[in-house]
């Protein structure tokens, strides 16, 4: 029996794995505003696997605001929370709260059954290049760079790669800097995110998600990082119509 069950997890892994190799989009980064693109991107027929480097998916969501795990949205996207069955209560004055570890479920469940493929504990600690334009990413186990062991990645090729990372906007960075391409950014460089400004962060969340160099774009906090946007906090409307407007961006390229 031991057997046959490790044998079933290898097989269906490694099936999954070498199917993931040749994507349409990657995405890094299991955020809302990640995951949300992931969903709709899978819905349009895409081949889409998301990289993750933590264990849980779901980014800064499952936490809520300093541990008390309950999340704010505006009222105008209850249409999105009602997407995805998500519980919301009025919370007065055009905005509603959810519960943090709901929402964060709901947007896995939703992406997982919508087709798309999520590693877990999965590093992107590169980018491919080809032609003056971003073609995959390079990955590795986190527990093996955090440990500093010396053990070469795998590499999936996408036609797109969505910046998800949040607030260190990670690839975006090492586009900047190791391959030294000039972003899509008043200053062509990473602009850096500003402190917080809860209704301005979340207008600019949604204005900033851009495609930033052929074939690499951003969504959600990373998006502000790259453009020099101000943090927002625990509301979360603009991170899912970041997302949203991501996977439109992508696909208006792609198809």
């Amino acid at each position: 029996m031991e057997e046959k069950i490790s044998k079933s997890i290898i097989r269906s892994f490694f099936n999954k794995l070498e199917d993931s190799l040749s994507l349409d989009v990657a995405i890094v980064g299991a955020g809302p505003s990640g995951m949300i693109a992931a969903k709709e991107l899978a819905l349009a027929g895409k081949k889409v696997a998301i990289f993750e480097s933590k264990l849980a998916p779901g980014g800064g969501v499952w936490g809520g605001g300093m541990l008390f795990n309950e999340i704010v949205f505006q009222e105008n996207i209850i249409e999105i929370l009602d997407e995805y069955s998500v519980t919301h209560t009025s919370a007065g004055d055009g905005y509603v709260t959810a519960d943090a570890v709901e929402v964060a479920s709901a947007l896995i469940y939703g992406a997982v059954h919508s087709g798309v493929r999520i590693f877990n504990a999965v590093k992107v600690e590169d980018l491919v290049m080809r032609e003056e334009k971003i073609s995959g990413v390079v990955v590795n186990w986190n527990p093996v760079l955090r440990l500093e062991m010396h053990v070469d990645p795998l590499v999936f090729m996408s036609q797109a790669v969505l910046d998800g990372t949040g607030h260190p906007a990670e690839l975006i960075s090492l586009a900047s800097k190791k391959a030294d391409v000039t972003l899509d950014t008043p200053t062509g460089e990473v602009m850096g995110e500003r402190p917080m400004w809860m209704e301005n962060g979340e207008s600019s969340t949604v204005i900033n998600t851009k495609k930033l160099y052929p074939g690499l774009y951003a969504s959600g906090m990373a998006a502000n990082n790259a453009m020099g946007g101000f943090r927002m906090g625990p509301i979360f409307g603009g991170m899912f119509l970041s997302g949203k407007k991501a996977a439109r961006l992508i696909l208006e390229d792609i198809d």
